[in-house]
């Protein structure tokens, strides 16, 4: 597989909410999973409704890997620069894609300074990152092999060695078996499978 063609990443290894307190003012941070921008949209619409009395609803989004990235921030009122980048920047430090976090703010009578609000919206998503945790996710790839019933334990072992998973299989005087392994080895465990049966495997194409 290509270096510019990840097949592992990062996100949320769930949804959280974590709140601060700063002179006053509350922020309440959430992180949501999402894996497209309409999603991340629908997210956030659906905070401004349920918090519609906020002071301000800042954000930072990011879905996909490699190439196809694509991210968005905003200060939504506050100064410039002091509140989505801030929460941004953490998204990006703790290396999270697919997810969003939405910083919602309550003023509480006194200013904080552009420092002091980088500060709190920084701290704000570093909280909600940490309380939600992170787990690491694989794109996979499929194909179908069919096989003679003799070759199936070999298969089968080479198969759950790889890390691979079998999705399904059928029985008959031969073995039809749809397989699910991460990208990256894909390739690999087709050459195993051609070797070990001596090219007795047929196997479609990759979806």
């Amino acid at each position: 597989m290509e270096m510019d063609s990840p097949d592992s990443y990062l996100t949320a290894a769930s949804e959280a909410l974590s709140e601060i307190k700063i002179k006053g003012s509350r922020f309440i941070g959430q992180i949501y999973l999402c894996d497209d921008s309409n999603k991340a949209r629908e997210i956030l619409d659906g905070i401004r409704k349920k918090y519609f009395d906020a002071t301000h609803n800042c954000y930072a989004w990011k879905v996909g890997i490699g190439r196809e990235v694509q991210f968005k921030y905003s200060d939504d009122g506050e100064p410039n620069g002091t509140a989505g980048r801030p929460i941004y920047d953490q998204l990006e430090g703790a290396g999270l894609t697919d997810v969003i976090i939405i910083v919602t703010r309550y003023f509480g009578g006194t200013k904080l300074g552009t420092g002091g609000l980088t500060h709190a919206y920084s701290d704000c998503a570093a909280e909600v990152i940490k309380k939600a945790g992170t787990v690491e996710k694989f794109i996979t790839g499929h194909f179908d092999v069919n096989l003679d019933f003799s070759d199936y334990g070999p298969v089968e072992r080479a198969v759950l060695s790889a890390g691979a998973v079998i999705l399904q299989s059928e029985f008959s005087d031969r073995v039809d078996l749809k397989l699910e392994i991460r990208k990256s080895q894909l390739e690999f465990l087709k050459e195993k499978l051609v070797d070990i049966t001596s090219g007795r495997i047929k196997i479609d194409q990759a979806l």
